[in-house]
């Protein structure tokens, strides 16, 4: 007889730990230009203004792309996509290491967000195919702590790569793109070898553990849509248009505040490497959260709580930050602000598969995220602006407070739009719920 807690744990430590890194990898190589910019803004003659219209071009080539570039993940399988993903967006990093205008870094930065598109959203389609529904809000949660390790990781090492300025005739700036986009590439050529694309191919499995899994998701996926099936068609569907609206809020506030906490912190008067070092604070409460949260909304049907009460917690301690005077009442608030943003959207994310499968669910993630994430085109555009308009690195907080707070107001509209537990339960089950 199958254990399903050994079948778990045996496709876990298989897979969350690779994808993981992965992940790890490429919110490194996201986030990088927040530490760049501390020295490439003056080598390259731009305003604050300019750079963050550079760095939000990453968003809009994200989006462009995000949805086809998830079908095309259902046709070539992920071990071949990931890996083409993972080793141009890598490429694409070096070449930013000799950017020799702005011209040059705007073309880079929208090269990035098409390399990229896919990976995030295909990683939780991958889940879905891997993990009953029970598991995918703690898988997810396990997913994006390494977001938060990378932010930690990434701290230290933007501060220490920058330091490193004149090694090798080289700039601290373009040190930091080098020892970034190298480790991608690498990571992609061992994707072809390690990672297998459904369970039925995996050979870690046994046949009685791989016909349970499928048993296990046919029947879970028993009473959903017929159309889901069917990738495009997701697109029109209105709980899919409703949570892409809803998560906008999220991203914006992610984004906006890893991007402004590293200048925010170099204002305490300290050094990169400092600085970097005490970044790495806020991004370990993160990591706590992002596994408490999702695992606590894993044990009941009723998700929404868990995804409203963070965002509020996060957006209160976001104005918080903007009321206190002393520096270290700032970044206490910051820190609890991060983890409210990140906290909830793991039990979010896990509320698609309740209502696509297949090339839908693909497509439909995709959707979410690629509309969502211009949030963060939003938020390097508006942030920065309002930083050159006041002069104030902390002003900024106040509008991402009110688009984190909108978020959550939105998910409760959007949960009574849907019926009773309408995101809790499949349609066929839902007696009033949108259908």
């Amino acid at each position: 007889m199958v254990s399903e807690n050994n079948t778990i744990s045996k496709i876990t430590w298989r897979l969350m730990p690779f994808l993981g890194l992965l992940y790890l990898i490429a919110y490194i190589d996201r986030q990088n230009v927040s530490y760049a910019k501390l020295q490439m803004v003056d080598a390259l003659g731009m305003s604050e203004y300019a750079y963050g219209l550079g760095a939000s071009l990453f968003f809009i080539g994200y989006f462009i792309f995000e949805v086809p570039a998830n079908l095309f993940l259902t046709r070539f399988g992920a071990r071949i996509w990931f890996a083409r993903i993972l080793i141009s967006w890598g490429f694409v990093t070096i070449a930013l290491a000799f950017t020799q205008n702005m011209m040059m870094f705007y073309i880079l930065r929208f090269l990035l967000g098409v390399c990229e598109a896919g990976f995030f959203p295909g990683v939780l389609y991958l889940l879905t195919l891997w993990f009953p529904k029970d598991y995918r809000g703690r898988m997810v949660g396990l997913f994006m702590i390494f977001s938060a390790l990378a932010n930690a990781i990434g701290a230290p090492l933007g501060g220490m790569l920058l330091d490193l300025d004149g090694a090798l005739g080289l700039a601290g700036w373009e040190w930091v793109f080098l020892a970034t986009g190298v480790p991608a590439v690498i990571a992609g050529i061992v994707t072809i070898f390690y990672l297998d694309d459904t369970p039925e191919k995996a050979k870690f499995l046994s046949d009685e553990e791989k016909r349970w899994l499928k048993d296990r998701l046919a029947k879970e996926n028993e009473g959903m849509e017929k159309d889901a099936d069917h990738g495009f068609k997701a697109l029109i569907n209105p709980r899919v248009l409703l949570m892409a609206l809803c998560y906008v809020g999220f991203p914006l506030a992610a984004y906006g505040l890893s991007y402004w906490l590293p200048t925010i912190v170099k204002g305490f008067g300290v050094s990169n490497t400092t600085n970097g070092f005490i970044n790495v604070i806020p991004w370990l409460i993160v990591a706590v959260a992002l596994w408490v949260v999702p695992a606590a909304a894993d044990k009941t049907e009723k998700k929404t709580p868990y995804i409203v009460a963070p965002a509020f917690i996060g957006a209160i301690a976001l104005a918080a930050s903007v009321l206190v005077a002393s520096p270290y009442a700032q970044f206490f608030f910051l820190c609890i602000a991060a983890a409210g943003i990140f906290a909830g959207q793991p039990v979010f994310w896990s509320l698609p598969g309740r209502f696509l499968k297949g090339a839908g669910a693909a497509a439909g993630i995709a959707a979410i995220n690629s509309v969502g994430n211009l949030g963060g085109f939003v938020a390097q555009n508006v942030v920065p602006w309002i930083n050159d308009a006041t002069g104030s690195n902390i002003l900024p907080m106040f509008f991402l407070a009110a688009c984190l707070a909108a978020a959550g107001v939105l998910v409760i509209i959007v949960g009574q739009m849907l019926g009773h537990h309408s995101d809790d339960v499949p349609p066929s089950a839902r007696p009033g719920g949108l259908r």
